[in-house]
This record gives structure tokens, sequence and C-alpha cells, in this order.
């Protein structure tokens, strides 16, 4: 029940990653010309099923580097401060590396990260964010604010915010706005070109199921793609692919978000990525939300039966507002319930203080799956 943190291996990886391997044993470097799915544009097979995944234009997105290492890439391009306007919005309960990024990100920039950064905080006694009190911020401090950096589905409670609705609202202060989507990406439906959002960075081993630790993937919006005003970190993978090999031209700079590339990817992981949402290819997001609707409606139903004096979901009970994990608080209880979980055969997520996230995912758990699981919890209890 663990998709939010780390997906279960497609059972074609294996054959997706041993086709390269086969290809570099019996061709070594001509493996980028003539390998069967050739390295040279490997990046290009994953464009088209990811900007479908994600609801964007394949010049919107690209797969390159790792999640974190993305948001600073955005930030470089799309965080320009300037003295009177420097400050960064992030919600309180953001994942700690979002946290980390961003205060850095105001260090570097030579300004103090406890005045810089701003918290959307839950109302007193919620866990939930509320958008009026976004609205809020920005009206009160809008013009000091030059980022909004939020996480699309919140790690903790499995709130799913509305995108556009944050975006709109910020850019009517004039800020630039951003999301990370780690825990949206093959979970919901992010739209994110309809969103607005300047850029928006994911992972792809959640519910993208493609190997710990693998390539990320990003989003910068079209209306950015021809611009070369933007500041940005530059490699010769976001250099024009017809004089790229020539070496000693001028940098020549790819449109849309492979402008923002570096260097040449990792095959071996890309392989894995190919295997994974070739799936989400042939079965679309539409059918998997629809069962994720479905299954997590089953989940919450059945908790709901052991009585609200002895559980509390978290997450919303609004099927729009969330995607399959619900975020569960027992009362009295601390990691030993967890622990007991784990040894019944149940693999879930223990999150400080006292919530265990479940998510059954619908590419590979069942209604059955579910039932087991709350057997097991009310056996526990």
């Amino acid at each position: 029940m663990t998709g939010n943190s780390l997906g279960l291996q497609p059972k074609q990886t294996r054959a997706y990653v041993n086709q390269e391997l086969e290809d570099w044993a019996n061709l070594g470097v001509e493996g980028h010309f003539e390998a069967k799915n050739p390295w040279l544009s490997y990046h290009e097979f994953l464009t088209e099923p990811m900007a479908d995944i994600v609801g964007a234009k394949p010049i919107e997105v690209v797969v390159m580097n790792t999640l974190t290492a993305n948001l600073h890439f955005m930030m470089a391009s799309f965080y320009q401060p300037t003295k009177t306007r420097y400050k960064i919005v992030i919600e309180s309960d953001a994942f700690p590396s979002d946290k980390y990024a961003v205060e850095s990100q105001l260090r570097h920039h030579g300004f103090n990260h406890k005045e810089g950064l701003i918290l959307w905080k839950p109302r007193k006694n919620e866990e939930l964010l509320n958008y009026e009190d976004l609205e809020t911020i920005l009206n009160q401090q809008g013009d000091e604010i030059a980022l909004i950096m939020i996480g699309g589905v919140n790690y903790y409670t499995g709130q799913f915010l509305d995108l556009k609705r944050i975006t709109e609202l910020g850019h009517k202060h004039g800020c630039i706005v951003g999301f990370d989507c780690a825990h949206g990406a093959g979970n919901v439906q992010l739209n994110l070109h309809d969103s607005g959002a300047d850029f928006a960075a994911w992972c792809t081993y959640k519910y993208l199921n493609s190997g710990p630790g693998s390539l990320a993937g990003c989003f910068v919006h079209e209306r950015h793609a021809y611009r070369k005003d933007l500041n940005r970190f530059a490699g010769w993978w976001s250099h024009n692919k017809q004089t790229r090999f020539n070496m000693r031209n001028e940098f020549n700079q790819l449109p849309g978000a492979e402008g923002w590339q570096l260097s040449n990817p990792p095959i071996l992981s890309m392989a894995a990525i190919k295997a994974s949402i070739d799936l989400f290819a042939e079965i679309g997001m539409e059918k998997l939300i629809a069962k994720s609707k479905k299954l997590t409606g089953y989940f919450e139903f059945l908790l709901k039966q052991l009585g609200e004096d002895t559980i509390r979901i978290i997450t919303p009970s609004n099927p729009k507002e969330r995607g399959c994990q619900l975020s569960i608080q027992v009362k009295n209880a601390d990691k030993t319930l967890h622990n007991k979980l784990t040894e019944a055969g149940v693999i879930s997520d223990w999150r400080e203080p006292d919530v265990i996230r479940c998510a059954p995912t619908p590419f590979y758990n069942s209604y059955e799956d579910v039932y087991h699981l709350v057997e097991k919890l009310k056996a526990i209890l």
C-alpha cells in the first residue's frame, strides 16, 4: 500500500532494461544510433506519454535529472528576486526537501531564509489548507512575493490542491507559480497546461513505477518555450540537436522544456521509465483514475465502519480533492500500531507524529487487498 513512496516493478521492466544491456554489449558506442531504441534520442520516446500523464503538451515536458535538482534548475530561471520582491510561499507542511530547496535559494541570493519564507498554514485544529488563507497572504504581502511553490498533492494529508486556482491567484499578484507534483504524477489529473503554472517537477518512482531513485520529469509552460531572456544553466543536451556534435558552435538553445536539459541521460533509468509509462499509455489516466476513486472510496467506507471514535481520516472526503492515498489517524496509537500492521503483512507508511499513509494504487492493488488491510487493522485494534 505504498505506491505513494515506491511503486512496484512492472513485469516488463526487466525486458526493457535487458534490451539496453544487450545493445550495449553488442553495439558499444554505436548503440547511440543503432540500438533498437537509439540512445541519442531515447528521452524523446518518453515525452508524449509523459505529457499525457500530467496533462501537458509535448513541448512542455522533458524527463531529466531528479526531482529536487529539477526544482533548483527551475528556480534558477524563474526565481528572480529583487530587493523588495524576494519572498517565497510554500505550504507549512511541505515535503522537507522542498523546504530545504527554497531556503537554500533564498540564502543563495543573499536573503535571510527565515524572513524570506512565508508558510501557508492550515487553520488551528485543522490539517487541510484553506485557499482563503492563501488569498489573505497574497493580499497582504503579494508585492513582496516572487515565487509560490506548492506541493500539488500534499504528501502528509493527501490533499490534492487546485493548481489552476493557486496559479491564477499568484499571477494576479505578479508571482511566478510552480508545483512539486511528486505525489500527483500518475495519481491524479494534474492538467498542468490548463493550470497555467509556470513550471512543475515530479519524480517517477512513486506512482510512475520506474524504480528507486529513477529520473524525474519537468514541465515548463509553452508561453516560456521560446524565451531566451530567461536565466538558466546550460549543457550540451540543451543545445540545438542539429549542431550539438559540431562541438565548436556557440550555444543555441532548444525550445521548450528540452532546453533545460544538461547532460546525456542515463539510458537504463529511462528504460525502466519507458516500461511503466508504456502501460500508462495503454490503459490511460482516465480509466486508472476511475478505478482509483472506487478503490479509495471502498477503503474509506470500510475504515468508517470501525467508528469515528477510533479512526480519523485526515485526507479530504471529496474524491476531487484527493488521489488514492488516505492518511489515517488512530486514536491513542503510536508507531507500535504501524509496526504490528507491518508484521501482519501490510506494507504501509508511518509519518510522525501519528499518521499511517495507505495508497491503494489502481494499477496493482485490488479491492480484496483493501478488504484484507482493514480486516488486519481491525484485528490489531
